[in-house]
């Protein structure tokens, strides 16, 4: 199957409200060219990483993860988005956890993350994260010509340059953040 990209803003009903809202902002500050991202409706069942590549042929590691990880300091919350690509693992117990500044963290609980990004399961994205949460991107994430994130929703993916995740609210790029698997 092949996908029909097109620039996001052209199919907002393709995008998870925080999505298109920060969508907006980006082109309206001029911070993000956002002709450059691109979306595509797909089948919600296959909105698992594993399961797009099985049905598009596409290259596991143009494919990013977004998860959500919290630890708490001082009985004060510290939450954070990760995003690493599809061929490898977040390093959540050491790297996240030092970013963090934490002794233990872990993947939020997906109920609690859906219900504070207002994006699907499966369709978490780094475009339109809570403006405190910072957003660790592992340093091959830029490497890539383009990757494919969540849109917010289980029915869409976005596609955007891989150095263009550096420019996004909140971004901090780190080295050695995922290991490949």
């Amino acid at each position: 199957m092949r996908l029909a990209w097109v620039p996001a803003l052209e199919r907002p009903d393709l995008l998870a409200d925080p999505v298109r809202e920060a969508l907006e902002g980006m082109r309206s500050a001029g911070t993000v060219d956002v002709g450059r991202i691109e979306v595509a409706e797909i089948d919600p069942a296959s909105a698992d990483t594993a399961d797009l590549v099985a049905v598009t042929g596409m290259d596991l590691a143009d494919m990013a993860n977004c998860l959500v990880v919290a630890g708490a300091r001082s009985g004060e919350e510290r939450v954070c988005a990760v995003l690493v690509l599809g061929h490898t693992r977040a390093d959540v117990n050491r790297t996240v956890r030092k970013a963090l500044e934490v002794r233990k963290c872990s993947f939020m609980a997906m109920d609690d993350a859906v219900a504070r990004t207002g994006m699907e399961h499966g369709g978490i994205t780094p475009v339109g994260l809570p403006a405190d949460w910072p957003v660790l991107v592992d340093a091959r994430v830029l490497d890539r010509a383009a990757v494919v994130v969540g849109s917010g929703v289980r029915r869409s993916k976005l596609r955007l340059p891989g150095a263009l995740t550096a420019d996004l609210r909140g971004v901090q790029v780190v080295d050695g953040l995922a290991a490949e698997v």
